[in-house]
């Protein structure tokens, strides 16, 4: 069937739009693939955003994707025989699993089309490794207190703003409404990580001192942030780790004392906010609140992180292609339109813009992540065999076989003989 010249004509056009668009970016229209993990809406919300970003320059990518489970062995497979995706999802903490010298993925840095002022320097810098830039982050997530505001209100205080005012209402909590009302839950992992944030306000150090690629702390500032713990099960802030194993380990979601106020607080993942509110009991209210200091600290001590990046294979046949893509997901109105916060509160400066201020408590949490200091915090505070050595290390402390400053020797001891694999 023969075209008129009018269809002749717009064909042509549209054809020679297509050339432009890519000779502007450098990059030819490519066959490229793009893995990842996650749920149903994921999946839709990726495809559709490939689907567009695609359509606009003139590629087509096709789309790998998976659960969680089994997605670290597929990808470690297909990182060691050089058949990785061209456009990658990876977990933070893997990152020095594949790029411990910064070679392990393509500089991003170096690609042409990937709008990275988007992104602070200190985002930047979190998906690095030996200074080069391997991830890009996707969204942000960080610790931040929770507590709920009922309990106080009931006690006749407000809630606390700083951890002199902590210990203060701890003592009334339990003189106004029992010796069975808690200030806060620290356990397991929430544990660590409140010693590791009480040390880092103090030290303005992350555990892990990127230059020498061991632990930054010595041994007397640790011990310090163990005996704050130690204080806060003294003070009957917290319950011990004998009571909590006593009471069967219950997640603290699913606790009777966490639904109706009897746990007053705790130190959670800003993008779980819903996971702790949705169990309390009606009337009860949790709000997310600003860091606690403690005193003379030299930062905020937050533990920010990317909750995943989205990294660049460096086998891509069309690395400059990929990256056009990439920067669509996370920087154009057709990538951002159709993610969404399918991968939670984006990182992007142009996406946040665009998709409006997020006002729900998952959204104030994150602000509060997002406006305060801390060091860059590396990917190994989050290493199966580092966190596992702290934390059996902390339970021999709290079971009374080790004093604060062995514990902390321990402990840094451990933790730098895992690092010692990654030299």
């Amino acid at each position: 069937m023969k075209l008129s010249t009018t269809g002749l004509f717009a064909k042509l056009l549209a054809g020679s739009a297509l050339v432009g668009a890519l000779a502007t970016s450098g990059a030819h229209a490519a066959d490229l693939r793009m893995s990842w993990w996650g749920g149903d809406s994921r999946h839709v919300a990726t495809q559709k955003a490939l689907k567009a970003c695609g359509d606009k320059y003139g590629h087509t990518i096709k789309a790998e994707f998976t659960g969680f489970d089994g997605y670290l062995e597929k990808l470690t497979t297909q990182m060691a025989g050089g058949t990785e995706a061209d456009i990658m999802q990876v977990n933070w903490p893997w990152l020095p699993l594949f790029s411990r010298k910064g070679d392990g993925f393509a500089d991003l840095s170096k690609l042409k089309g990937l709008d990275l002022s988007n992104w602070t320097q200190a985002e930047l810098a979190s998906g690095e490794m030996n200074g080069v830039l391997q991830g890009i982050p996707v969204s942000t997530s960080g610790r931040v207190f929770f507590f709920n505001t009922t309990t106080f209100k009931k006690a006749g205080i407000p809630v606390p703003e700083s951890w002199d005012g902590f210990f203060a209402a701890t003592k009334v909590l339990k003189e106004k409404l029992g010796k069975d009302y808690y200030t806060f839950n620290a356990v397991k992992e929430t544990a660590q990580l409140l010693i590791t944030l009480v040390v880092v306000q103090k030290t303005g150090k992350d555990l892990v001192d990127p230059k020498t690629n061991r632990v930054a702390w010595t041994v007397d500032e640790l011990a310090d942030g163990i005996s704050f713990y130690q204080k806060l099960v003294d003070a009957g802030a917290i319950h011990s780790m004998k009571e909590d194993a006593a009471a069967g380990n219950v997640n603290l979601f699913e606790k009777p004392d966490w639904a109706d106020g009897h746990i007053a607080g705790s130190y959670e993942w800003d993008s779980t906010y819903d996971k702790y509110a949705k169990p309390l009991k009606e009337g009860e209210v949790l709000e997310p609140v600003e860091m606690l200091r403690v005193p003379g600290a030299v930062t905020d001590g937050v533990y920010r992180k990317p909750s995943m990046v989205f990294s660049i294979s460096k086998h891509s046949q069309n690395p400059e292609a990929a990256a056009q893509v990439l920067n669509c997901l996370l920087n154009e109105p057709e990538g951002i339109d159709a993610l969404g916060t399918t991968r939670g509160i984006p990182s992007s400066k142009a996406a946040t813009a665009r998709l409006g201020q997020d006002t729900s408590k998952v959204g104030v949490a994150n602000a509060i992540v997002m406006g305060a200091s801390g060091p860059t915090v590396s990917p190994f505070n989050e290493n199966p065999e580092a966190r596992g050595a702290f934390l059996d290390t902390l339970e021999q402390f709290a079971y009374g076989q080790l004093d604060a400053k062995d514990a902390a020797g321990q402990i840094i001891d451990s933790v730098n003989d895992v690092l010692a694999k990654f030299d």
